[in-house]
């Protein structure tokens, strides 16, 4: 246990790393945004340092900022677990922030949009991969994503648009287009590292049914429904284990499948929509 939770922080860590790096060497000083709250940050820098003539404030200290209130939020509406490494990778990512310096390695505008976006885009998905996210909107549209019952895309796209919004009309236009296209890498990204879907269905195939349903209880508050199965080369019976869970307890699922019959076989499918109850609350 105390391996996998040291794996999951250094995989955090290397998730902020990447995030730092694509701010400072890519979209800062091409005045290109990143998603959520990484671009408010980036928006506000830009407004204290451009027009209101405060510099000398890092992107670094006012995302760690922005996160706080929402980080104690997420302690209540979301889980402690992952608002903990949700916390810790919003650390890591300040930290290099200020380690990172900020430089533009290269002059092509187009270029810093696709790379900033490709290793932003790695380093959110690895985060939310080993069951953390980088904080802020993902916090966010998750609490509100249950208060409205409305899909958590929605609330993606409207805070990142008025992010491309404000990148067009303060600076250039073409500076919302690149935006946007640092935008869709990332999403892109995120989707092929980890996944974007909200809901998943995971179909597990076990010998170990009655042990497997106690430890997934104990780890989530999820219905499961149990089917008889057998395996058709070997004629081995089995159970089927069907289950809906969010992506973010992905996570916390392959670990208990992991330590309870490591010979499962697990099946991890997109779920377009649901008709009955769903547990939406903690």
């Amino acid at each position: 246990m105390f391996t996998v939770e040291i794996k999951r922080i250094l995989i955090v860590l290397l998730g902020a790393v990447f995030n730092a790096v694509s701010l400072n060497l890519f979209l800062i000083e091409a005045n290109v945004y990143a998603s959520g709250f990484t671009g408010i940050a980036q928006l506000l820098t830009s407004i204290l340092t451009d027009f209101a003539g405060i510099p000398g404030i890092s992107t670094g200290l006012i995302l760690f900022i922005l996160n706080i209130p929402v980080a104690i939020l997420g302690w209540y509406k979301v889980g402690k677990g992952f608002t903990v490494y949700s916390a810790v990778s919003v650390a890591f990512t300040t930290l290099f922030l200020e380690i990172v310096p900020v430089q533009q390695l290269s002059g092509d505008i187009i270029l810093n949009a696709v790379f900033g976006g490709v290793l932003g885009g790695v380093g959110v998905g690895i985060t939310l991969k080993w069951g953390a996210s980088t904080g802020g909107l993902d916090i966010i549209a998750m609490i509100l994503s249950r208060m409205k019952d409305r899909p958590i895309g929605i609330y993606f796209l409207m805070i990142n648009g008025v992010i491309i919004v404000l990148a067009g009309f303060l600076y250039e236009p073409e500076n919302a287009l690149y935006t946007l296209l640092t935008l869709y890498v990332t999403t892109r990204v995120i989707d092929a590292v980890h996944t974007r879907h909200e809901k998943l269905t995971a179909m597990i195939i076990t010998t170990k049914a009655p042990e497997l349903e106690k430890a997934i209880h104990a780890q989530m508050v999820r219905g499961i429904t149990t089917l008889p199965a057998r395996g058709a080369f070997t004629q081995e019976d089995k159970n089927m284990l069907v289950m809906v869970i969010t992506r973010y307890e992905l996570y916390g699922l392959q670990h208990v499948i992991n330590e309870v019959d490591p010979n499962a076989f697990t099946n991890i499918v997109q779920t377009t929509g649901i008709f009955g109850f769903f547990r939406k609350e903690e």
